[in-house]
Parts: C-alpha cells; structure tokens; sequence
C-alpha cells in the first residue's frame, strides 16, 4: 500500500514535466499523501448489481476533507449513479476496473439529466487508470422510452422532432459521462470512456488540462460527441482514439465573453459519423491559437477538417499539419455564417493547413456503423473542400499546403451538371447549419471558395478515379488569390479553374497530367 499511496504524487510529477514543452505555463500541484482510498472500504461491492453511489462519493468526501488523494476503483464492475469529483482528487482506475453507470433515468435527476460525473469549480482533479466508464447507454435508452411513454419523464421533442432518425429524446434527456465546469488543473489519462447518449464528455470553461491516451467509443444513439472543449483554455490533448457517432474531436465557444484558446492537439486517430476534427457549431465567443498534428481519420460521414464560426465568434491562428484521412464524406470545409441573427457575422482569419492527404469515395462512408449519418437527400457527385464566407463579410489570410485529395468520382451521368456560368445561382444558405453539403450540388470537383480574402494554395495535389464533368477549382469573389502549383490527374472538361468576381489574383504552375495547362478562365 505504501507504494500505492506515492503513485498520484509521482503521477504528477511526470505531467508536470511535460507541461514544460507546452505553449502556456500550468499550475504545479502537489496532492496530499493520505490514502489511497479504496471504494469498497466504504462499501462498494464489484457484482455488477449493487448501486454503489453513496460508497463511492463517500471515498471521495472522506479524501477531499483530509486534503486530497486517490479514491481508487478496483478491478470489478461497480454500478454508479452521478458522483461529485472534488478538488485535490484523483479518480484512480485499477486495470479491468470498470464504472457501470446506472441504467434507470431517474437516477440523473427529475429534468435535465445529470451527467454520471460532475465537478464545478474543482482544482487539481484527475481521472486516470486502465479502467472503463461505461454508460451502458443501449439499457438506460430503454428506461427513457419508458418513462417517456408512461409520461413520467417531461420531454417536448422526442416524438415532433422531424430528422432522419425519429422518436428522439431530447438532449437535455440524455446523460453526459464526462461534466466538468470551470475547473482547473484537469488530468485524464488512459481511461476507456463508452456507450453514452449523449455528448460523451463535456469540459466547459475548464483550463490547464491535460488528456492522454483515452479510448472513447460510442456509437449508441445521436449527439455522441467524442469530446467537447466548451471556452477551455490551456489544452494538450494526445495520444487518443476516438470512434463515435457524432463529432470526433470539437471545440465550442457558447459564452459570447469566452473562447477556446491554446489548445495542442496531436497524435490522434478519429471514425465520426460527423466531422473528425471540428471548431463550432456553437460559435459564440471564438477560437484562438489552436494547433492539430499527426491526426488519422477514417470512415467519417462529415469533414476530416471542419473550422466553422456562424454565431459571431472569431477564429484566428489556426495550424493544422499532418492529417491522413481515408472513407471521408469531405477534407476541408471552412465557414463563416450567421446562424445568430442577435450578433454580427463573426470574423475567420489566419488558418493554415498543410500536410493533408484525403481520399474522399462516392459513397456513404459511415455506412454499416450502428448509428450513421443522413443521407444527403439530392442527387450529387463528390462534394469538394471549400472556403465560404458571406457577402460582406470574407474567410481571411487562409493558406493551403501540400494538399493531396483524391476523389472517387462517379460513373454515373444523370446527376446535375451545374454550370458555371451561373455561380450567383449558388445559394448563400447564410443562416444555415454549416456542413460540406449545405450548398447543394457545386460546379467544381477539387475546390471551391467564395466570399474570401488572402487565400493561397500552394503544391495542391488533386485526383479523380473515375469521371468528373466539372470544373476543377471555382473561386468566386476572391481577393488577393495566390496559386503555386496545382496538380490535377486528368479533366474532362475545360477551364480546369475559374475565377469569377475576383481581384489581384496570382496564378502560376498549374499542370494537368503532368503538363502546363492554360486553360483559366478569368471573369
């Protein structure tokens, strides 16, 4: 036991030394040395029947009032309901530990749900361990309909709401695994994080926080987030898997005063049934100096890169590099919106990506995982990356860097050739939710842009299997558009790139099949 009670205290000390090669200083925490506090001290029992709530909050008040320490989950299965982590606690996984979460919806509460375990305001508080969180959320979904049928359970959306999947209960119905609200100094670590319903873990206003080589899979029902950063600063996230039904890896900004900001991001392998690697929906405050290395995507229904501000936030020093994505429905999709109409248009400026190589099939490329995305409900071919800001209101200073997309194309010829003599024809889809199919059917193959300022593409790599009868690249309304080498495998039809409503555009080293082309259309 002696060994045991130095492990969170030596633990520490390795975060701490890597906390030195981060962008940003973190809190150095020392925790108290009492302990370790074994949860079947306090009488929990691993029968996977037993609800084990009030012996394992006990652990973890009983650590906290002596000054902090290691509440540890033994090997076993523990059945829980909502647990309240405290500061100056680690919540320590043996290996083959596992946390059952309750499957009776009440237990989170009569409205909205609860998530299985919170913290608010907690410092120097961890989760760690070769364990698992399971929320087992296949049986507590069968407790919702339930309640829900019998009237027992409030919930205005879970027979009206009108999408692909129906008879959806409402989010706030839902658990989260993962809650935690401005904390600071937060480790996870290791942890296997499984079958939620909801957003699997929500870190809201959190800062200093280090997350390591987790494994989070769930593809139970819809909203199954992977991790949600909600206005955090400080960030390292590595070393993790993510294979869910909803966004991979997001960060959000809900708070008009906060915003995302030193986020490291790196080593990650992400299958979304959304988007890989995304920055909104929810916009409101922004996204600042955020950096992505060394992400592998596969079989991902949305964008492997989506950077979308629609609610008035500002997005500003973004570098990404190094991501592979194979089966993805899209590479790159950058957007500025205006989805909230209380706020001006928010402002997207200084994003570089490079070191891309994506290969985007015809086909639905989350088919046959439990839950999937829409289909897209139009005829279309493969959708290209694209840059779309609004009229008025531009993407700025967006640098592309060797860039290698190859698209499956089609054989088919009875889908709609849009002509781009007609670009105007386009919608704006302003107030729309932002997604690489929001502007239907596009006249070009490899790229499109519109609304932007300062956009370069340089050593750009794109390919086509089969048959495309459109346009390689469009870019429309474009100032300040620097080309330096695109390289396309073949066309079937000319111009290879248009640039329509445009101002000082810089073109150089285009080459079809190995040779010059010449043929740009400028109008």
């Amino acid at each position: 036991m002696k060994n045991r009670n130095n492990n969170f205290a030596a633990l520490r000390g390795l975060y701490a030394k890597a906390f030195l090669y981060l962008p940003f200083a973190l809190v150095t925490t020392c925790f108290a040395q009492s302990g370790p506090y074994p949860i079947t001290r306090y009488g929990a029992l691993p029968d996977g029947k037993t609800d084990n709530t009030l012996a394992i909050q006990k652990a973890i008040n009983t650590a906290a009032e002596n000054g902090g320490g290691t509440v540890l989950i033994p090997a076993g299965q523990f059945v829980t309901g909502v647990i309240n982590l405290k500061s100056n606690i680690n919540l320590h996984f043996e290996n083959g530990a596992a946390l059952l979460a309750t499957t009776n919806r009440a237990d989170y509460g009569p409205q909205k749900a609860s998530a299985l375990i919170v913290a608010t305001d907690a410092q120097h508080i961890a989760i760690t361990g070769k364990g698992t969180i399971d929320g087992r959320g296949d049986d507590l979904l069968k407790d919702i309909y339930r309640m829900l049928r019998a009237g027992t359970l409030k919930d205005d959306e879970w027979q009206t709401y009108n999408d692909w999947h129906q008879m959806r209960p409402a989010e706030s119905n839902r658990p989260h695994l993962i809650d935690f609200i401005k904390c600071s100094d937060v480790t996870i670590k290791n942890i296997t994080i499984k079958n939620g319903l909801c957003w699997i873990q929500d870190y809201r206003s959190c800062q200093d926080m280090v997350i390591d080589s987790i494994t989070v899979v769930s593809n139970t029902f819809l909203n199954n987030d992977g991790i949600d950063l909600v206005d955090c600063k400080n960030v390292k996230l590595s070393n993790s898997f993510f294979n869910v039904a909803d966004d991979g890896i997001c960060l959000k900004s809900s708070d008009p005063n906060g915003a995302c900001e030193n986020i490291d991001i790196s080593h990650c392998r992400i299958r979304s049934s959304a988007s890989a690697f995304k920055m909104g929906t929810a916009s409101f405050g922004g996204f600042k100096k955020i950096k992505v290395r060394d992400i592998e995507v596969y079989d991902t229904f949305r964008s492997a890169i989506a950077i979308e501000t629609v609610d008035g936030g500002l997005i500003e020093d973004i570098d990404i590099r190094n991501v592979t994505a194979r089966n993805t429905g899209n590479a790159i999709f950058i957007r500025l919106g205006q989805r909230n109409k209380k706020a001006a248009p928010g402002i997207l400026r200084r994003v570089y990506i490079g070191q891309v190589k994506a290969q985007v099939p015809a086909g639905k490329p989350d088919k046959g995982y439990p839950m999937d995305g829409p289909e897209v409900r139009f005829k279309h071919h493969v959708f290209p990356s694209s840059i779309a800001g609004i009229p008025g209101h531009q993407v700025e200073d967006v640098t592309l860097e060797d860039i290698d997309i190859t698209y499956e194309g089609t054989s088919k010829t009875d889908y709609t050739k849009y002509n781009f003599d007609n670009l105007a024809n386009i919608p704006e889809a302003i107030s729309d939710y932002p997604e690489f199919s929001m502007f239907g059917e596009l006249p070009a193959w490899g790229f499109y842009a519109r609304h932007a300022n300062g956009v370069t593409l340089k050593n750009i790599k794109l390919s086509y299997l089969k048959n495309d009868l459109r346009t390689a690249c469009i870019f429309d309304d474009v100032n300040k558009l620097n080309i330096d080498g695109i390289r396309i495998n073949k066309m079937q039809s000319k111009p290879t790139v248009v640039i329509s409503n445009s101002t000082t555009p810089t073109v150089k080293r285009i080459t079809v099949a190995g040779k010059t082309d010449k043929q740009i259309l400028i109008k």
